[in-house]
């Protein structure tokens, strides 16, 4: 409940924007100095509709978090999708990065990645490979960095920032997912 309080409060003071990609830049940027921390640890968790306590998560929780933000459950549609492909957990699959990564691809609109930052539009979703192969996921706001690259909110271990990193690993993926609502 406290979560959604707080979507809402952050909906009903941000500027009013149109669009659903702005609605999903807004629903991240608002876990911003909310959610603090990094916890990747197993959960069980609520279904449809779980989630891990609000003050901690992992990189694929920003864009979990920002799309319940506009009413769309990624845990329920991911489920969904990998139970139909084979053997499915509710309590973790929306929470990896290459789940999400193949429902975006199945669902959504995969772009091809490139480093030219006029490509990337406030809303997309982007995957990245980090140094020693992990792999990362966030979501590209609506700033820009000085130089003109559009800054990014997501979680690598010290809760969600919005910070300028698209470029900075290298990136794997590239995704425009919005669904009717």
């Amino acid at each position: 409940m406290r979560y959604f309080m707080l979507l809402l409060a952050c909906a009903l003071s941000a500027p009013v924007l149109a669009g659903q990609a702005e609605d999903i830049v807004a629903a991240a940027r608002a876990q911003i100095g909310v959610t603090l921390r990094y916890d990747g640890s197993y959960q069980r968790i609520a279904y449809p509709g779980g989630d891990v306590p609000f003050d901690r998560g992992v990189c694929t929780d920003v864009v979990i978090r920002a799309y319940r933000g506009i009413g769309i459950d990624l845990q329920k549609l991911v489920h969904e999708d990998m139970s139909a492909a084979g053997r499915a957990d509710r309590n973790i699959d929306h929470r990896r990065v290459p789940n999400l990564a193949t429902f975006f691809r199945r669902h959504g609109s995969s772009i091809a990645p490139t480093r030219r930052a006029a490509d990337y539009r406030p809303g997309d979703i982007v995957a990245w490979r980090l140094p020693g192969g992990l792999n990362h996921i966030g979501i590209v706001a609506d700033r820009v960095a000085p130089g003109g690259t559009p800054l990014v909110v997501h979680n690598i271990g010290a809760g969600a920032q919005l910070e300028d990193v698209l470029f900075a690993y290298e990136v794997t993926g590239h995704y425009r997912y919005l669904p009717k609502r």
